[in-house]
């Protein structure tokens, strides 16, 4: 199965599509950033069920859960399923290819439209005269070999005729977490900038807390107008998903960029080196003012899960931006 997300899809929204194959198949490679492929031998034997049926569960899946539609390929091969996931119109769709209908479903499409054929490669086989993938897997390998070189021709002539002994390598996304802000006009103010870190850290916060999962470290990225960006990575003392200690770190790597009329277009904070939140030791702690905000923390948390993540945000959110 080849999967095919919305194009610019938020990282933390492409995670939770894989968790969702997973629930189909512990056999997932992710394909960063919008694609996933899945094997699904022993996902058919173990759900009873065929890999079109599979697709439609995968789409209801993602569509009622997430808001997302995926398009979804399905074949014999890796070569079948992406090429057939790329023949779905947007939003979304199944298109199942079995192991007997390969070659003739592949014959009549376009060279282009095989998985794994570039631009310039399907130029240079148009001009030989060759404009469908049958035609394609008609013609000696050896030629296809002179005409795009020898191991790209060889692996190109095996496709077009289904042959893909590729398989499904299990590779999960590295585990961070990230959430952005892009600014509809140039960004000067700096209250203003601290006000949608701030948004970003209890966005951010909320998210791992909700996973399950805290951060060993923050990385800010800037974006300025003229497309120019600035990086800083720090670690946190301990990990954590607490909106008090990222805050902290947070404030620390915006200080230092030294700021001073640098227009800014957008900011992303990301999570990094996530681990497990249950692996994190809780301290006695006698300060009572953070005990307090962890009890509010808590507090927020059930009210967005509840009304929504908008139910509640930082006061200073509301500052006028410019």
């Amino acid at each position: 199965m080849h999967v095919r997300c919305p194009d610019r899809l938020p990282e933390d929204v492409y995670r939770q599509v894989l968790e969702q194959l997973a629930e189909l198949s512990p056999v997932v490679q992710a394909l960063p950033p919008s694609a996933a492929l899945v094997e699904l031998k022993g996902a058919l034997r173990y759900h009873g069920v065929d890999g079109r049926r599979l697709g439609e569960v995968l789409r209801v899946r993602t569509i009622s859960r997430l808001g997302v539609d995926v398009r979804v390929g399905i074949g014999p091969s890796i070569t079948v399923a992406a090429t057939a996931s790329g023949q779905i119109t947007e939003p979304g769709g199944v298109l199942a290819v079995g192991p007997g209908q390969a070659a003739d479903w592949l014959g009549p499409l376009p060279v282009e439209a095989l998985h794994g054929i570039g631009p310039r490669q399907a130029q240079d086989l148009r001009n030989f005269g060759v404009h469908c993938v049958g035609l394609l897997a008609a013609i000696p390998p050896a030629t296809v070999q002179r005409l795009l070189g020898g191991r790209a021709g060889r692996q190109v002539a095996d496709r077009a005729r289904g042959i893909d002994p590729r398989p499904v390598a299990p590779r999960a996304l590295p585990a961070s977490a990230s959430v952005s802000r892009a600014f509809p006009r140039h960004i000067l103010d700096g209250a203003a900038v601290r006000a949608a870190l701030l948004d970003l850290v209890v966005t951010l916060a909320h998210q791992l807390r909700g996973r399950g999962q805290a951060a060993r470290g923050l990385t800010l990225a800037l974006r300025f107008a003229g497309g120019t960006t600035w990086e800083k990575t720090r670690r946190l003392p301990e990990a954590s998903a607490h909106d008090d200690d990222l805050r902290t770190l947070a404030y620390r790597l915006i200080d230092a960029a030294g700021l001073q009329r640098g227009r800014l277009t957008g900011i992303t904070l990301k999570g990094d080196d996530l681990i497990a939140a249950d692996l994190v030791a809780e301290q006695i702690s006698f300060d009572q003012a953070r005990e307090a905000r962890l009890v509010a923390e808590e507090v927020s948390d059930r009210i967005r899960a509840k009304f929504g993540p908008g139910a509640i945000r930082p006061a200073t959110t509301l500052l006028r931006v410019s």
